[in-house]
């Protein structure tokens, strides 16, 4: 059996994975793995539960103007941490 519980999952999503086990299941791949096979690809392609308290893909929280003051911040970095390791040129 798959881990966790599936209490926050849609009636659509446990059908889902039904589907893509018992298909895994009829290629010759162990329940178990199937059924674990099965609950990834309905996560990869469903971002998880979606009934409340699901660990869904949630909505960012920052603003635009966080976000982009986060990038800034991250450019002047990279950009310092660059000229520190470039090799001093030396005059002749």
């Amino acid at each position: 059996m798959a881990q966790g519980d599936k209490a926050k999952y849609t009636d659509k999503q446990v059908r889902k994975a039904e589907h893509i086990a018992e298909s895994y299941e009829s290629r010759g791949v162990p329940e178990a793995e199937a059924e674990a096979r099965a609950w990834a690809t309905v996560n990869k392609a469903d971002g998880g539960g979606k009934k409340p308290g699901g660990s869904g893909r949630a909505p960012s929280t920052r603003t635009a103007e966080e976000r982009s003051a986060s990038a800034r911040k991250a450019a002047a970095t990279r950009k310092r941490n660059a000229a520190a390791k470039a090799p001093a040129r030396h005059a002749s």
